[in-house]
């Protein structure tokens, strides 16, 4: 069947029937740049630009793609893919990667040998049997700055990131700890870091590794008495960063090896950046040395992101995809997933899924429904007017006199739960709180938060007052 075709031929009568079934943004993002390179057996080998690319057409389009080649091959027809690989600015080579007839492939793990004139070091990054010159950074080329979305609950750990991306080695930042819980961008982060530098300096070395791969490499030297080899090698690395390190925690031996490895790239004027789920202080089972030596730098926190921050990040990630949504659509997803970054950008992803297959507009009523897979409860939003009401009317004071300067007793403390609720059941920025209350700044609101914190902490009246207006405003919620 397939004797008198060629691969060009063939995958121009796919584009044609994929360009019907997919916007004209994603075919030009995610189709134009294909290239059929071969055609044996049934078997179509493609080209594409990077394993970011792969990645996303296996996950997004692999049914599209096969209903269309087994249309032109026929139902033994098999897809394979040829991903351009980079080199550190050599020439850069081929990966052949299998079809989707057997599922989304796994991805053999990049890996670099390295040469030495004079020395053999192995590089615990290595396949036997591959044959290459250079380390690979190990990094993922999409976790850049520019994609990093900037707010209040990242700015010092941004900015920290990009200070040492412009020298390495030679700020105050070393090591730059990154710290926050699951989901906030703490990889990203330290992957942007390292990609930057390796823009800016590609002669320089970066590392990207786990603390989980870290310590397998460590317990393989030992046991192949190459303990040696693995300590020369990190000792070769400019920019190294290390994700997760809580996991060295217990680990004595791993946590020793580490230790040499830090001081003698920190002495050398090396980069260290590292990751953590807590601060460093709160760190357990981490030998007080190490501890005191990730103190050196600085330790950069990630919070929550705002209202306003979780809008920021899914324009962002529409405006890559090449595609829009709905205003309301955006706030609704960015209101209700309010704790983690990786499950905003997954409901967004779920969101144009099923509107996708399902053949929908994108509104707030399938977004009330996708949204249900990722929080327990949604409920209708409070506004700020309604708090300020509901507090004013239970110490009995005017709604006008929260935005006067009068410093009574009454109305300061009920400007101040006022803001305190306002903080925890809206969405709002600490600055647009602060509006709301004569135009007052984002610092009055933390300072009238921590006092209400205080109160209900020590006296009991205040804290019964709370629970009863906390109680009224869920009512109005539920």
């Amino acid at each position: 069947m397939t004797k008198d075709k060629s691969a060009a031929s063939v995958w121009s009568a796919c584009i044609d029937i994929i360009r019907d079934n997919v916007s004209a943004q994603s075919f030009k993002t995610w189709f134009e740049p294909i290239k059929p390179v071969d055609l044996k057996d049934s078997v179509l080998t493609i080209q594409v630009p990077s394993q970011f690319f792969y990645e996303w057409l296996e996950e997004h389009y692999v049914s599209l793609l096969r209903k269309t080649i087994k249309r032109e091959l026929g139902n033994d027809a098999r897809l394979e893919y040829r991903i351009v690989v980079e080199h550190n600015g050599t020439n850069p080579s081929t990966v052949d990667y299998p079809n989707f007839n057997s599922g989304n492939a796994s991805n053999p793990e990049t890996s670099f040998p390295l040469t030495l004139q004079g020395n053999n070091i192995k590089n615990p990054f290595v396949i036997p049997g591959l044959k290459k010159i250079n380390i690979d950074p190990q990094l993922n080329s999409n976790w850049n700055f520019d994609n990093f979305v900037e707010g209040d609950c990242n700015r010092l750990a941004r900015s920290a990131g990009y200070a040492v991306s412009q020298k390495p080695g030679g700020t105050a930042f070393n090591p730059l700890v990154i710290y926050g819980v699951v989901g906030l961008g703490k990889t990203h982060l330290a992957q942007a870091v390292g990609n930057e530098v390796k823009q800016l300096y590609p002669n320089k070395t970066v590392l990207y590794v786990s603390s989980e791969k870290f310590t397998n490499q460590f317990f393989d030297a030992v046991k192949n008495n190459s303990v040696n080899d693995f300590v020369h090698f990190y000792q070769l690395i400019d920019v190294l960063i290390v994700d997760d390190i809580q996991f060295f925690s217990n680990k004595e031996k791993t946590q020793d090896i580490f230790f040499h490895i830090f001081n003698h790239l920190h002495q050398n004027g090396k980069q260290l950046v590292l990751t953590t789920d807590r601060s460093p202080r709160d760190l357990e089972g981490i030998e007080e040395r190490l501890l005191s030596r990730f103190k050196w730098g600085l330790s950069a926190d990630l919070q929550v992101p705002d209202f306003e921050t979780r809008i920021g990040i899914l324009e962002k990630k529409m405006y890559a995809d090449g595609i829009e949504l709905p205003r309301e659509v955006v706030e609704f997803v960015a209101y209700n997933i309010n704790t983690n970054v990786r499950e905003l950008e997954a409901a967004l992803i779920a969101l144009l899924a099923q509107a996708s297959l399902n053949k929908k507009d994108v509104d707030v009523e399938l977004a009330k429904k996708i949204i249900k897979n990722f929080v327990k409860t949604m409920s209708r939003e409070v506004s700020i007017d309604y708090i300020q009401k509901t507090v004013c009317e239970y110490f009995n004071v005017p709604v006008d006199t929260l935005k006067e300067k009068t410093r009574k007793r009454m109305v300061v403390q009920a400007r101040q739960l006022s803001m305190f609720l306002a903080k925890n059941y809206t969405k709002n920025s600490l600055k647009v709180i602060g509006k709301h209350f004569g135009g007052r700044d984002h610092s009055t609101v933390i300072h009238s938060c921590q006092a209400v914190q205080n109160l209900i902490d020590t006296d009991q009246d205040f804290r019964e007052s709370v629970n009863d207006i906390q109680k009224k405003i869920q009512m109005s919620i539920s």
